[in-house]
């Protein structure tokens, strides 16, 4: 990512960080977090009540704080739901939690703590195909232009399911976020960026477009040390050096 794009992009998510700490929504710490705001069960119910949550059988879902309400509502749903690996620090990034199949309730069953200890992990290759994407966002305009906390993981989930064809162009991204993190203006955008599809607050549903998404990994971004941290990438890296 290029020096000027990353500034910008940072100073985004500090205005957005600032602001909802300033109106008491998060708490005081969100800096460097993808924030969990007041109203999350709202917005989860509200996703919940749309119709291409109701046709998804399958979710991907990140381990954000801020969307624990969204993966208890899947489990109670009866919906298969894999969960990213804190960081994807794993040689399997994904946590399958199979709702038939729980020794726990959904509200504890779906947090990252009970997932780390008790849900058995899964490559991307052995994953169904997935038919609604759940992310987090700290900024996002009504285009659909979403920023993360600034770490990529969330676009090397999605660059790996779409590689591994577990999502296409019929799986449905979603964001749920407070309202004061949806901005009107123009954000900056990179080739592994992908756009969400819905973007799900406590009183509104936006619908976003046009569908913009990455056909797989952008190596060039990456970092060697990005790489040598998440085992997934470095097996594949190594592979491609000794092929």
């Amino acid at each position: 990512m290029s020096a000027p794009i990353d500034r910008a992009k940072q100073a985004i998510r500090t205005q957005v960080w600032d602001l909802l700490v300033r109106e008491r929504v998060v708490e005081p710490n969100v800096h460097g977090y993808i924030p969990a705001f007041a109203g999350a069960e709202a917005a989860a119910d509200r996703l919940a009540g749309l119709p291409e949550w109701r046709a998804a059988q399958v979710i991907k879902a990140v381990p954000d704080r801020a969307q624990q309400p969204v993966r208890e509502r899947a489990l109670r749903d009866g919906k298969l739901l894999y969960v990213a690996v804190p960081k994807l620090a794993a040689e399997l990034p994904f946590f399958v939690l199979d709702p038939a199949d729980l020794t726990a309730a959904p509200a504890e069953a779906a947090s990252r703590e009970h997932a780390a200890r008790h849900a058995n992990k899964i490559a991307v290759e052995d994953m169904n195909r997935v038919d609604l994407v759940v992310c987090g966002s700290v900024a996002v305009n009504r285009r659909g232009t979403r920023l993360g906390k600034g770490a990529g993981y969330s676009d090397i989930e999605v660059a790996l399911l779409q590689e591994a064809g577990r999502i296409g162009s019929s799986t449905v991204i979603v964001t749920t976020v407070h309202p004061l993190q949806v901005i009107d203006e123009p954000m900056p955008e990179t080739e592994h960026d992908f756009s969400v599809d819905l973007i799900v607050t406590p009183d509104e549903v936006i619908e976003c477009e046009p569908q913009r998404r990455p056909s797989g990994l952008d190596w060039n971004s990456l970092p060697p040390a990005k790489i040598a941290a998440i085992p997934v990438l470095a097996a594949r890296a190594t592979a491609a050096r000794r092929g």
